[in-house]
């Protein structure tokens, strides 16, 4: 056993995941598990710079998961950030920053690294059996990019884009400073149309149609198995490995995009963080769900985080 520490910081949230490795036998037995929102990618899209207030909130989710880390004893830490500081001018406030707090240097990884992360931490605990057919196509829909990943035993194939769901609100639902509440249906096309036009990215390099899995990872995803289960808070439990059909989806996506900010606020399952960017976020899923015709999307919680941690291990 090594006890590994994993940090991914993204564009919407930062994550830590303290756990027990066991390579011989694949295990990763969770220590602690947790997630901040920090929405360090705050109008990243808009100014190419990260704002000092998202610095400012990273950086005390960064003291508050240095102070885990330790009293857990982690031999090894591991820290990644992924699409938000990728694009930023300042990116080397954000990186001094991290490394005075946690003594490590975050890794601004690429999409390709970004999506073979993804893809160890979503699949290892699905192969065997036929119940999760291969190859699988895992869908991590971030905060500032969404990363598509197709393969069997190991990656076949791997592109990130820019449709993360932060990313997508700002740019078509946000207008002097304010989140469209409902958006109009004119807003809502010009979103769907960019996403299909990062999609037509995506397939250049991926065949994301071979799939006979499609595996969703991360909030946004995740949010919406919660709503489908109706369930009366988040139950990480019951969402690992849950199965949203596509008609629920759909169902569901198109509920939060007519809905204000009180209707989604007011649901159980619903961190606060995601209110206004969960629509965003459920369309991106949608039309991969459309343009690859799945009748259903098996959900993970475990990610990108966990891939992060086996790396180490």
């Amino acid at each position: 056993m090594t006890r590994v520490a994993a940090v991914d910081c993204g564009t919407n949230s930062i994550r830590l995941l303290v756990a027990d490795a066991d390579p011989a036998t694949g295990e990763l037995a969770d220590l602690d598990r947790r997630m901040t929102i920090v929405r360090l990618g705050q109008g990243v899209d808009r100014t190419g710079r990260l704002a000092p207030e998202a610095l400012q909130r990273t950086f005390a989710a960064c003291r508050e998961y240095a102070g885990i880390i330790k009293e857990h004893g982690a031999e090894r830490l591991r820290f990644v950030a992924t699409s938000a500081s990728r694009d930023a001018e300042n990116r080397d406030e954000f990186v001094r920053g991290v490394l005075d707090i946690l003594g490590v240097e975050p890794e601004v990884i690429s999409g390709d690294q970004e999506a073979a992360f993804s893809f160890t931490g979503a699949t290892k605990e699905l192969a065997g059996g036929d119940r999760f057919p291969k190859p699988y196509l895992v869908v991590d829909i971030g905060g500032g990019s969404t990363e598509f990943v197709v393969g069997d035993d190991r990656v076949r194939a791997a592109r990130s884009v820019d449709i993360g769901c932060v990313r997508m609100t700002e740019r078509h639902l946000v207008r002097d400073g304010v989140v469209s509440d409902p958006p109009s249906a004119e807003r809502i096309a010009a979103m769907r149309a960019d996403i299909e036009a990062a999609l037509d990215l995506a397939e250049q390099t991926v065949p994301l149609r071979e799939a006979r899995t499609l595996v969703g990872l991360a909030g946004s995803v995740t949010t919406v198995s919660a709503i489908a289960q109706d369930l009366p808070e988040y139950d990480s439990e019951a969402i690992h490995h849950s199965r949203v059909s596509y008609d629920r989806v759909r169902e569901i996506t198109e509920w939060l995009l007519r809905s204000t900010h009180a209707e989604r606020a007011a649901v159980p399952s619903m961190h606060p963080g995601r209110v206004d960017v969960i629509g965003a976020g459920a369309l991106v899923l949608l039309s991969i769900m459309e343009r690859i015709g799945a009748r259903e999307v098996v959900v993970s919680e475990h990610d990108i985080l966990d891939g992060i941690a086996w790396s180490v291990a």
